[in-house]
């Protein structure tokens, strides 16, 4: 069965905001990794990071929660975290 042109351009355009959104994600996670930023500071690019996101795919709050929260927090948890203090893991 061959897609209309109707949609094979929601097709693209749903591809093109997952691009989008990828490179967000990808360029947030680096800013986190590699800059100085404060703990409030990287809090706020995660909030503008959540919101871009969300403008991208609304009403997919619950994924990006499941999905990319996760690995926001991964991050600031290494970065934040005090050396030589009990974190519980082993």
């Amino acid at each position: 069965m061959k897609m209309s042109f109707m949609q094979e351009e929601l097709i693209r355009e749903e591809e093109k905001r997952l691009r989008r959104l990828r490179f967000i994600v990808n360029l947030t996670e680096a800013v986190l990794m590699q800059s100085n930023l404060t703990l409030s500071e990287s809090l706020d690019l995660l909030e503008q990071t959540r919101k871009a996101a969300l403008a991208l795919f609304p009403d997919k709050e619950f994924a990006y929660d499941l999905i990319y929260k996760p690995r926001f927090r991964r991050i600031l948890d290494e970065r934040f975290t005090i050396p030589g203090t009990f974190s519980g893991r082993n």
